[in-house]
């Protein structure tokens, strides 16, 4: 498989559980809907590709949103993913770029700085389920672990990596996330932490051309185990017109009315994807008709 794609794998009888993604077409994706500039480009990429990983737990209509808010120059981040593999996001700030951090490497950290990170699963039921945690570093990875724990009570290892081109284009992205399951062996713990210490940077690793499967080999490697599942992914937008007429006929009968007379119509665009759509000035006219039948 030459695109995008996520697999779900289980070692020792499922007392290990893993996922593990190749996003970089998505999250190139991603930087040229929002133009992002290469710090918000790995910072929303990572987002992306934890939602991905995590997008592999869901079934049906199921819908989960990772958000972090946070007070550096990056804003807010969101990103939302389905059970097919569909992958959506934004960045508030994406024309944000910093100094590269002592060690060569983005400074994620730095342009999200301190805030939470809010975890919600919308599984069909009455209310949506939301967690959230203090972000530890801001580098996305390591406040996804900390969610696990302090949230979920799971221990989790999440392995999450964007590289961006000298052109800002991504040139690999991708991520990991292993779970152990209640009555783990400590010396299948301590097998498991020398395998992920040894494993290469994830971005580099797609970067070169290597799959999933590659990856989740030198994950389990001495362990027995199976891949279960594969799911193709992608950035995409279920966004229309007529989704966001609702932002329009929220703002009520007066405010399109001034909109139609001052301005001839109006323009709504879509945070996740960037897309504009114009509604003319007979478009706000059916939406002010329809909102005066329904007062």
């Amino acid at each position: 498989m030459g695109q995008d794609y996520a697999i779900r794998a289980t070692a020792e009888n499922a007392l290990l559980k893993a996922f593990v993604a190749r996003t970089t077409d998505l999250c190139e994706a991603a930087r040229k809907s929002h133009n992002t500039y290469p710090t918000a480009t790995a910072a929303l990429g990572r987002l992306l590709t934890a939602a991905a990983l995590q997008g592999m737990n869901l079934k049906g209509d199921d819908t989960l949103t990772l958000r972090v808010v946070g007070d550096g120059p990056l804003g807010q981040l969101v990103a939302v993913s389905r059970a097919d593999g569909r992958v959506k996001g934004y960045v508030s700030e994406p024309q944000v770029h910093l100094p590269l951090r002592p060690d060569g490497k983005l400074d994620v950290g730095g342009a999200v700085g301190k805030g939470m990170l809010y975890l919600t699963k919308d599984l069909g039921l009455k209310e949506p389920y939301t967690g959230s945690v203090p972000l530890v570093t801001g580098e996305i990875a390591e406040d996804l672990t900390n969610y696990f724990a302090v949230s979920e009570q799971t221990p989790t290892a999440v392995a999450l990596g964007v590289m961006v081109d000298v052109d800002n284009s991504v040139k690999g992205a991708g991520g990991i996330l292993v779970q152990l399951m209640p009555g783990v062996p400590e010396e299948l713990i301590s097998r498991l932490e020398t395998n992920l210490a040894g494993l290469p940077q994830v971005s580099s690793f797609f970067a070169e051309g290597h799959t999933p499967e590659e990856l989740a080999r030198q994950l389990f490697q001495g362990f027995e185990y199976r891949i279960l599942a594969s799911q193709p992914l992608e950035f995409t937008c279920d966004c229309s017109k007529e989704k966001l007429e609702g932002i329009l006929i929220s703002l009520g009968a007066e405010e399109l009315a001034y909109l139609s007379e001052e301005q001839g119509g109006a323009e709504v665009r879509c945070h996740y994807c960037n897309q504009t759509y114009r509604f003319s000035r007979e478009d706000l006219g059916r939406l002010i008709q329809g909102i005066r039948q329904q007062q």
